[in-house]
């Protein structure tokens, strides 16, 4: 359940109703100001809300207090092992603190830290990772591991309440998915507070991002979790904000920017879709408006599979078509479909999101997109498929209409031009350079003549 508890870090609002927080941490030596800042600023502009840096030694504590003042997000303290740095922390300023109340050296250094944060009105991040959990429960760990999480945030919960300080969100996290999927559920039934979502240490873009997806989306859509961080193996923290909010946009909880649509591709590919996804994803990356960009790798589909999207591209042959909210726009040559597109795409930003459509145009590329139909009409499509249902239904109110009976397969088999050439020729580009490791199949992708 969603929590009913609301904290601030900073002018940020966490729990009680408030979107998802997206969190990550630098990579850099904290006492690197210059580092430090570079990365925090390159954060904020991917769309993170809070930052944590490590603070390990007293010189990290002299760079908080600039790092602080010259943020353009609030910045958490990450405190382990030595209270002294948590209460500096707060007195460097730093909008929040994350403590592990097992590892700070007992009750009374943690209680500490809970008076000054209070007389600052400073909130604190407490919980475990799984490898991190009090020794006492290191036994029920090895028997049930999910328990033996949530005792331990429940009991840190109830330390923090015995000494007045509920200016707090709490965080239970696993190297394991179903156990921390496991784990907040069962929180969340137990306390009101803010929950941080995260898989500990998920490791590598590729499988840290996987993992993050289906644990973190699986508890959001189930309406649990705050805050979110996304832990991966890279020194590029503004990936971790990336894959947050691809996860945030998936499930439809937060708005940022634009959405990219692009079908699996199949033995139907009639261009280099890699290059041109890659070439669109890559210019999309500027634009700041929530657009819906559809690519298919072919017009087999028509557009149906993609109407919902605002803008879109499909190829065919050596032309393709522009199209918006599931209507043709206009025909071009391949080689100039991702500008054709671009150039749509900045018109309509430019008018507040409205669309001009070219009637000559706009009839000129439905009329080749029928024909590509015409010329594949056998293809089970989307929309063959609804005018084969429409006929069906037709033909059991009118059993002598059109559509009924053996003249209609014939004219089917007849649409489907047997024995005629293969109408798609492949061609290549290469504006996006992909390298076998991004791009497994180039170079046997396109591998057909004629």
């Amino acid at each position: 359940m969603a929590s009913k508890r609301q904290i601030w870090v900073g002018g940020v609002p966490i729990g009680g109703g408030a979107p998802v927080a997206v969190q990550t941490m630098t990579k850099t030596e904290t006492a690197d100001l210059e580092a430090t800042m570079e990365q925090i600023r390159t954060v904020a502009g991917a769309g993170a809300d809070l930052v944590r840096v490590a603070v390990p030694r007293d010189k990290d504590v002299v760079a908080l207090k600039t790092i602080v003042t010259e943020s353009p997000i609030p910045v958490i303290a990450d405190i382990h092992f030595n209270h002294t740095l948590a209460l500096k922390a707060i007195d460097a300023g730093a909008h929040c603190i994350r403590l592990n109340p097992g590892n700070i050296g007992g009750r009374d250094k943690v209680a500490e830290v809970a008076v000054l944060a209070n007389a600052r009105n400073v909130p604190m991040r407490i919980g475990v990772n799984s490898g991190s959990l009090p020794k006492h429960l290191h036994a029920l760990e090895r028997e049930a591991p999910v328990e033996a999480l949530v005792a331990a945030a429940v009991e840190f919960v109830e330390l923090m309440e015995g000494l007045e300080f509920e200016n707090f969100k709490v965080s239970i996290k696993s190297t394991n998915v179903p156990n921390t999927i496991a784990a907040n559920r069962l929180l969340s039934e137990k306390v009101p507070y803010p929950l941080h979502l995260g898989i500990t240490e998920a490791g590598t873009k590729w499988t840290g991002s996987l993992k993050s997806a289906v644990g973190l989306g699986t508890l959001l859509a189930d309406g649990v979790g705050d805050t979110v961080r996304i832990s991966l193996s890279t020194f590029h923290a503004e990936e971790e904000v990336k894959v947050a909010w691809e996860i945030l946009k998936a499930l439809g909880l937060r708005e940022r920017g634009p959405v990219l649509i692009a079908c699996p591709t199949c033995g139907r590919l009639q261009f280099d879709m890699d290059t041109v996804v890659a070439e669109i994803e890559q210019r999309l990356e500027s634009y700041a408006e929530p657009i819906e960009v559809a690519v298919l790798g072919c017009a087999v589909n028509g557009i149906g599979e993609a109407s919902h999207a605002d803008f879109g591209i499909t190829g065919a042959r050596n032309e393709g078509l522009i199209f918006a909210h599931g209507k043709p726009l206009r025909k071009v040559p391949q080689d100039d479909l991702v500008d054709a597109l671009f150039e749509e795409i900045d018109k309509s930003v430019g008018q507040g999101g409205r669309v001009d459509v070219e009637e000559a145009e706009a009839a000129e590329g439905a009329e080749w997109l029928a024909k590509i139909e015409q010329e594949n009409a056998g293809e089970l499509t989307p929309e063959r498929i609804a005018a084969m249902e429409a006929a069906a239904v037709q033909a059991t109110e009118d059993p002598t209409g059109p559509g009924s009976g053996d003249e209609r397969a014939d004219g089917d088999a007849a649409e489907a031009g047997d024995g005629a050439e293969p109408y798609f020729k492949p061609v290549k580009r290469g504006r996006v350079k992909l390298d076998e490791d991004a791009s497994p199949t180039q170079g046997r992708r396109f591998t057909r003549t004629g």
